[in-house]
């Protein structure tokens, strides 16, 4: 009999703000001493651009996400023993003071601090699987700007 592992779907946000001097910030949260975008799992049902909305909302109070860019994505591999991939979308944000509320189903936040960060600094920062995505956003912004 095979073993049929079933790939679940994260879906997040890389927001994104302008700085003082007119310069792109990266927002990273950090959980388990990893730096990711605010993502999560989309529940059954959801639309994972719903599902990425929801959970920056969650995990950042964020709520005035702007997808200037459109509504395109970039996928990780599988990660998490080929059990997971990670969908992201990119949105601007002029929210500088986020929260890192509690999830009621941990009764704690999840994720321990946050940063808003230039290209250079998200690159020495993220896990590898998701440089693809930081690279992708930042053609995006490179082309608008």
């Amino acid at each position: 009999m095979k073993n049929h592992k079933k790939t679940v779907l994260s879906a997040g946000v890389i927001v994104v703000r302008r700085d003082k001097q007119g310069k792109w910030r990266f927002l990273l949260l950090r959980a388990y001493g990893y730096w990711d975008f605010p993502k999560g799992l989309v529940e059954l049902g959801e639309d994972p651009l719903e599902a990425a909305r929801r959970e920056t909302r969650e995990e950042t109070t964020i709520t005035d996400l702007d997808f200037r860019w459109g509504y395109d994505f970039r996928e990780t591999g599988p990660y998490n023993l080929g059990r997971k991939i990670a969908r992201y979308y990119l949105a601007e944000t002029r929210t500088k003071e986020i929260s890192l509320p509690v999830n009621p189903e941990i009764g704690k936040p999840e994720h321990d601090a946050y940063k808003w960060v230039t290209y250079e600094e998200a690159r020495k920062l993220v896990a590898p699987r998701v440089l693809d995505a930081l690279e992708w956003a930042k053609g995006l912004l490179d082309r608008s700007s």
